[in-house]
């Protein structure tokens, strides 16, 4: 019983010295707020620079459905974005980019822009 109670311990001490609380330089974090309209707007910049840079699919932005962020100098995003093809249809993509600076779009960076299926 003193047993089961010292590891019950120990996992709980484990846990939360493990469990980080704010986001760790380096390591990819899910955003769990992708309703915050920043990221729906770089989801947004993501699908308008994939078009300019020579993606002559006419997609057209309706929402990003997921999101991982990585603190460096600046912010790396993955997202995940739903999009209407020419045809009506939807498919799914998957953007990486760069934000030196949230608060001045021209510090943004496209890094990728692939079908996610």
């Amino acid at each position: 019983m003193r047993t089961n109670l010292l590891l019950v311990a120990i996992a709980t001490i484990v846990h939360v010295v493990a469990t980080p609380t704010t986001a760790i330089p380096g390591g990819w974090f899910k955003i769990k707020n992708i309703a915050d309209p920043h990221i729906q707007e770089l989801g947004k910049w993501a699908v308008l620079e994939h078009t300019q840079l020579g993606g002559n699919d006419g997609l057209r932005f309706v929402k990003v459905v997921s999101s991982e962020e990585q603190i460096v100098n600046g912010v790396n995003y993955r997202l995940v974005i739903d999009a209407l093809r020419l045809d009506g249809s939807h498919g799914t993509y998957k953007a990486v980019l760069f934000e030196k600076d949230s608060s001045n779009p021209k510090t943004r960076k496209f890094i990728s822009f692939t079908p996610a299926n």
